[in-house]
């Protein structure tokens, strides 16, 4: 049954937990996720098919109706019913009421909880988006699949975009810029370290691919504010932020580069809140593994110390997955509440990962560990909560309880109305572009291109009038009379080889021989006088 410190304090057993089910030998015993301990992070796992994705429902129903704002992303659509209530003539209605009794869920009813539903590509809810900037050079980096030298160049333009107040909103503002990079690379080279144009050109074609996928609509303004997926209603019920993801599935790299976006901007802007009673936002990571396949060392240490210290933000993080051996080691032990479904163990490598499970568990000795992970049928699962003083309980079998809402998607108008109906509509839908480095930049192209024509322009003008100047010259020698013009030109001819002697000495005298004759000549007068 339930047990906490707090709960027992305040003499309740019930308010303050989230209930997953019933265990113990005919599934009577209530089994909970203390809310407590909810930020102390969890995780769901277990093979196509057994249940998960009724799991994760669940879950967000207990948090959202204990006034906890949830955020999870939908990779099937399956969770949208979350925005309708259950129906009577649902055709596992008996099986849910059977349930509800073998479990003691007494007060088991259907109900709609409150959705907001958002999309990055803006079909299928509210819009959502950030910056460049706010993305940085390191999660781009893993998004692009970037080399180390790649990623030093692309570190090199977010500093030069810092240092000359160029913001960096939208793709097209990191394409100008790279462009820029590219054109200034011997410059940038001696400042910041080696700029490559092969490097710049590599990012600019992964860009492109980034483009292709509809990263566009993902990158600009206005920017996704944290407030929005933390509201709660009137009632005091907790929000469920629905992210539409079976298209973003797509592109798998996309996916999770914006959901561990999302969770560094929870981490580094909450304030400290230490151990609250509940959580202030409960996170749901689907199809966990896509964060972790491939993924650098700089990557990884980053998802552990979110990880590790996002607890204290007053943020549970909960990954689902078809296999614990799916998330790294040291993450998999900061997970203390888990709800392990069945793996199936039909090959060596498979029994490995069902022997490796079954070890993160508190032994029950009512059973076998390994056997019920194996042996556990849909809907049901094998749990471990957190427990007094954050202890990991011990393992049980657990009768997963029905959801209230509906199972399944609901109708595309049906989502039409609930998009109109939250309480952010309006506010992401209209695209705001306001001036960054696009923009700069090409404004000191057209800047420097006008200086550049005005400067050909005044060589132009004054080349003309030195033609002019020297053509004026020229006409008047030719206007005086013929006398004249006859003893001028032989008084020219006699300057004229006047001149030329001169030069010629003095041309000699700057040579080494002239140089010595006139050291000889100067020395005689001195040594005369």
């Amino acid at each position: 049954m339930f047990r906490s410190r707090k709960t027992r304090d305040r003499g309740s057993g019930v308010e303050n937990h989230v209930f997953v089910g019933g265990g113990g030998p005919e599934y009577g015993v209530k089994q909970g996720l203390s809310l407590e301990y909810a930020n102390r992070h969890g995780l769901i796992a277990g093979a196509t098919g057994t249940g998960k994705t009724v799991t994760l429902q669940i879950l967000a129903e207990g948090f959202s109706k204990a006034g906890v704002p949830v955020f999870l992303s939908d990779v099937k659509g399956d969770l949208s019913g979350l925005a309708a209530s259950g129906s009577e003539t649902f055709k596992l209605h008996d099986a849910f009421m059977k349930r509800a009794g073998t479990i003691g869920f007494d007060d088991y009813s259907y109900e709609s909880f409150p959705v907001t539903f958002w999309d990055l590509f803006g079909e299928q809810g509210h819009p959502v988006r950030t910056t460049v900037a706010e993305m940085g050079p390191l999660l781009l980096s893993r998004l692009m699949n970037l080399s180390e030298a790649q990623e030093g160049v692309l570190n090199i333009a977010f500093r030069v975009a810092d240092e000359q107040g160029m913001p960096l909103l939208d793709l097209k503002d990191l394409q100008s810029l790279l462009v820029w990079v590219g054109e200034n690379e011997d410059e940038l080279s001696l400042r910041y370290g080696n700029v490559s144009s092969r490097s710049v050109g590599t990012i600019q074609r992964e860009l492109l691919v980034l483009e292709n996928q509809g990263a566009t609509q993902f990158f600009g303004e206005p920017a996704l504010e944290l407030s929005d997926i933390m509201q709660c209603t009137p009632e005091g019920q907790g929000r469920i932020s629905i992210l539409s993801s079976d298209r973003l599935m797509q592109s798998p790299r996309l996916y999770a580069t914006f959901l561990l976006w999302l969770l560094s901007e929870l981490f580094e802007n909450l304030p400290e809140v230490g151990d609250p009673d509940k959580p202030r936002l409960v996170f749901f990571f689907d199809e966990a593994h896509l964060l972790f396949d491939d993924a650098p060392d700089a990557l990884l240490d980053k998802v552990e110390q979110v990880a590790r210290l996002i607890r204290s933000k007053g943020v549970g993080v909960y990954f689902i997955t078809q296999n614990p051996d799916d998330v790294p080691e040291d993450i998999l032990g900061q997970l203390g509440n888990r709800v392990q479904h069945a793996l199936r163990a039909f090959t060596a490598r498979d029994r490995k990962a069902l022997k490796r499970a079954a070890e993160t568990y508190r032994p029950n000795p009512r059973f076998e560990v390994v056997d019920a992970i194996r042996d556990v049928g849909v809907g049901e699962a094998v749990t471990s909560m957190l427990e007094d003083d954050g202890v990991p309980g011990v393992v049980e079998r657990t009768l997963i309880r029905p959801p209230s809402s509906k199972l399944g998607p609901i109708s595309r108008s049906e989502r039409e109305q609930v998009i109109a109906a939250s309480p952010v509509a309006g506010k992401y839908e209209n695209v705001l572009d306001r001036r960054s480095a696009h923009e700069i930049l090409a404004s000191r192209a057209e800047e420097a291109a006008r200086e550049a024509e005005e400067a050909e322009l005044a060589a132009e003008k004054e080349t003309a009038a030195m033609r002019e100047f020297n053509a004026a010259r020229r006409y008047s020698g030719k206007g005086v009379s013929r006398s004249t013009s006859k003893r001028k030109n032989e008084g020219g001819i006699v300057a004229g080889i006047g001149e030329a002697l001169t030069r010629a000495v003095v041309k000699e005298l700057k040579g080494t021989t002239g140089r010595r004759i006139v050291r000889g000549i100067l020395g005689g007068l001195f040594k005369g006088r």
